[in-house]
């Protein structure tokens, strides 16, 4: 892992959440509307997690996370700072050609299945699954909410490097490699 880093990922708050109680270890990814000409791509195999409420709606998850996310959207920052808690390194990432087999990952993430049709076929049908090894900063760091970090896109520079030192991995390694083996098999039959 790197020592510091400035690249982070934008993601929904809830699926940050979730991801760093462990309850979730893989991201579906699409990418941003400014991103569509050139497709999404992984640019960065580890990146904080920055926590965005952009296009995020309840009608999008699962029933069982519903009232996580009214809670977390009532506790919801100003908009002056974001908070950054997780650090995510990337496992593997899978693309994801045929609808039918999403089905597989029901359970294992917090989108409800309209949601993830809805993706799949936005533009180009597919979808990218991110397996994610995600850590726990020994102390969040707040970062002003720059203009430069707003808009529907995936990757942001953040003005300064932060520091990864100290942090853990939310999950022990012998869980978080049953799991990840778990879909490893359903995609890649390894």
């Amino acid at each position: 892992m790197l020592s510091e880093n400035r690249f982070a990922l934008k993601e929904w708050s809830i699926a940050v959440k979730y991801l760093g109680e462990g309850k979730q270890i893989l991201l579906l990814r699409k990418g941003g509307i400014r991103e569509q000409k050139k497709g999404f791509s992984v640019e960065h195999l580890e990146f904080f997690l920055f926590p965005t409420f952009l296009h995020q709606a309840e009608e999008s998850l699962i029933p069982a996370v519903h009232q996580d996310f009214r809670d977390l959207v009532a506790a919801q920052p100003g908009h002056q700072k974001i908070e950054i808690r997780y650090y995510g390194v990337v496992e593997e990432v899978i693309r994801i050609s045929e609808l039918d087999r999403l089905h597989h990952l029901e359970g294992k993430h917090i989108l409800n299945w309209n949601w993830v049709e809805k993706r799949f076929h936005y533009r180009r049908p597919g979808l990218h699954l991110i397996l994610l090894r995600v850590y726990k900063l020994p102390r969040s760091r707040q970062i002003i909410a720059e203009k430069k970090y707003e808009g529907c896109v995936s990757w942001v520079e953040i003005e300064e490097e932060l520091s990864t030192w100290g942090a853990e991995m939310v999950l022990p390694e012998k869980e978080f490699e049953f799991r990840a083996d778990e879909v490893r098999q359903l995609f890649l039959g390894t």
